[in-house]
C-alpha cells in the first residue's frame, strides 16, 4: 500500500474558496470605505468575519469531509462558551442597570 494514498480534493475547490474569501474580505473593507456607522457597521463586519471563519474551518481544516462526531467535538465546546459569555453579558447589564437605579447614576 502506498504511503501517499489518501483522499485528494480537486484544486478547484480551494481556488473557489480562496476567491470567495477574497470577495468577502473586499466586502468587509467596503463597509469602512463607505463610512457605515453604528449597529449596521458592526453587524456586517461580524457577519463577514463569521462567514470567512466558517469557510476556512470547513475547507482548509477539512472539517467538511470529517465524521459528524468529530465536527461536533470541535465545534460544540466553543459554541457553549459563546452562549455562557452571552449570558454573562446579559447578567452584567442587569447588574449595571440595577446599581444605577438604586445608587443613582
Amino acid at each position: 500500500m502506498d504511503h501517499a494514498s489518501g483522499q485528494q480534493h480537486p484544486i478547484g475547490v480551494y481556488l473557489k474558496v480562496w476567491a470567495l474569501l477574497f470577495v468577502l474580505s473586499t466586502m468587509s473593507y467596503l463597509v469602512d470605505y463607505f463610512h457605515l456607522q453604528g449597529l449596521l457597521r458592526w453587524s456586517l463586519i461580524v457577519v463577514f468575519m463569521l462567514m470567512k471563519a466558517s469557510l476556512i474551518v470547513a475547507v482548509f481544516m477539512h472539517l467538511r469531509w470529517e465524521r459528524l462526531a468529530l465536527v461536533y467535538a470541535i465545534l460544540v465546546p466553543p459554541l457553549c462558551v459563546l452562549v455562557l459569555v452571552a449570558l454573562m453579558v446579559l447578567e452584567g447589564d442587569y447588574i449595571f442597570l440595577t446599581r444605577g437605579a438604586f445608587f443613582g447614576g
